[in-house]
């Protein structure tokens, strides 16, 4: 009884450290919106990284955090180049060429991705109810992008880039789960973080030339999504995902497109049309059902 009890309390506080990953992953959408017509992909993405390197950094330190073990490299490194590094490029590439309904549909794919690697790799199983849930909420995902789509023709380019962000995010979640058997939340996040700022420095010039030309309000947003969609997100992603399977907090993510809409409902006063706000709840719906344990059978 008192072992259920505490399993109870580990998934409410991955639940919660979820939960705060997917309302700051969402506010990133709006921020990003704003910081990428002032920086190119590069720019912006490596901005973004050592901004969280920083303040991760400072964090080690302070707290005297040691490095990872040996055994936790491998998957700090691997998630570390594909997630932090190539994911935050390719997809602030993407964007630019497609529009964010087209983007949103095809990076909406990294879930079902996750799932399959863990299932296979990590072992974790297909779960009939993780894989209905995940059905539902690609359903969502779908309706959101469709009516948000603007309708025009997408660039080859443009959604083949949004292809490989789906991808290396998928790969590089699964990679960074074993790697939190031997380190921390903290230390594989900042790691990885680091791993991410390394891989994205050829653009550290392109930076350099467009700071002095972007307004306070560009810089601020890159700010921002280094500090809190990065640096605390990824941090708390990494605790619940250190608690959890990660074809569950794959899950998890659907909600991100139904706080998306929520975030630029209250704060950009753009007023969802009816099919998003039905896709919004039918993300959510995908979601519950992917976090519902099965009965156990009498």
């Amino acid at each position: 009884m008192e072992e259920t009890s505490d399993l109870v309390r580990t998934d409410r506080r991955a639940l919660l450290a979820a939960g705060v990953t997917v309302v700051l992953w969402a506010s990133a959408f709006v921020s990003i919106r704003s910081a990428a017509a002032h920086f190119g992909p590069g720019a912006l993405a490596f901005g973004r990284l050592l901004t969280a390197s920083v303040a991760l950094g400072l964090v080690l330190v302070v707290k005297r955090v040691p490095p990872p073990p040996k055994q936790a490299w491998p998957g700090i490194l691997i998630s570390g180049v594909l997630w932090f590094g190539l994911y935050m490029v390719t997809l602030n590439w993407g964007e630019q060429l497609v529009d964010a309904g087209t983007a949103a549909m095809i990076v909406n794919i990294g879930p079902i991705v996750i799932a399959l690697l863990s299932g296979w790799l990590l072992k974790e199983g297909f779960p009939p109810l993780l894989l209905a849930g995940m059905a539902v909420s690609f359903a969502g995902a779908v309706l959101v992008g469709l009516s948000t789509s603007n309708g025009g023709s997408a660039s080859v380019g443009g959604v083949l880039l949004c292809l490989v962000a789906a991808l290396t995010y998928g790969a590089g979640v699964v990679a960074q789960k074993p790697a939190l058997a031997y380190a921390s939340p903290i230390q594989v996040t900042t790691y990885g973080c680091f791993v991410g700022t390394a891989v994205t420095l050829p653009f550290v010039g392109q930076l350099v030339d467009q700071l002095p030309g972007a307004p306070l309000g560009a810089v601020l947003n890159m700010l921002y999504l280094g500090l809190f969609p990065t640096a605390l997100a990824f941090t708390t992603w990494s605790y619940a995902l250190s608690r959890t399977t990660a074809g569950k907090m794959g899950a998890t993510t659907y909600a991100v497109p139904a706080v998306v809409v929520l975030i630029a409902w209250i704060a950009l006063d753009e007023v969802p049309a009816a099919l998003t706000l039905l896709g919004g709840a039918v993300c959510l719906a995908g979601v519950a059902v992917s976090r519902k344990r099965r009965s156990p059978q009498a």
